[in-house]
């Protein structure tokens, strides 16, 4: 039997909908899981993210899996670039790819995810969708192979998010429930 691990979720540019999976599974996980604060949501800026990422994760009992979606992807992997604090693991959804022309102008200041320093690899998935309109397949997987990342190709599922249509996605919690079956 798994023991359930905290969990501190990272929502995209404007923060998630109560209608969005990742604010279904919060509140599913009811106490286990504490999502981001900062105080940027509609013009973020990559460092009060990745502060308001070390906060979450500090109020956590235990390292947490981070829980991220689109912007938030990127915001993790800055964090974890960063070597800033300790996860149990990560599981990344839909990123956006900053070179690609949808990306938000309000977002310029969020990159492509770098290289992580030596030991601050932690167990992580990367959640693509076949015909994400934010990035393509080859970029995902490039972010996922620069983070050490094991790439889950979910299908044409658009950017995974209340617009897909994917609802609480219960197969998607079926892949974290695997991530955190395997820490």
């Amino acid at each position: 039997m798994r023991r359930p691990r905290p969990w501190v979720i990272v929502p995209g540019i404007w923060n998630s909908d109560p209608e969005h999976w990742q604010s279904v599974w919060q509140d599913e996980r009811g106490a286990g899981a504490v999502r981001i604060e900062p105080a940027s949501w509609s013009d973020p800026d990559p460092a009060d993210w990745r502060d308001a990422i070390t906060r979450a994760v500090r109020s956590c009992p235990e390292p947490p899996v981070l829980v991220a979606h689109s912007l938030g992807v990127l915001a993790v992997a800055d964090w974890l670039a960063a070597a800033v604090g300790t996860a149990a693991g990560a599981f990344l959804v839909a990123p956006p790819d900053p070179a690609a022309p949808g990306f938000p102008e309000a977002a310029g200041g969020f990159a492509a995810p770098r290289p992580l320093p030596d030991g601050a690899h932690v167990p992580t998935r990367m959640v693509v969708s076949d015909d994400d309109p934010y990035c393509s397949v080859d970029r995902a997987t490039a972010f996922a192979r620069t983070l050490g990342a094991t790439v889950l190709r979910v299908g044409a599922l658009g950017h995974v998010n209340v617009a897909s249509g994917v609802g609480a996605w219960p197969a998607g919690r079926s892949l974290l429930d695997d991530l955190e079956d395997a820490l």
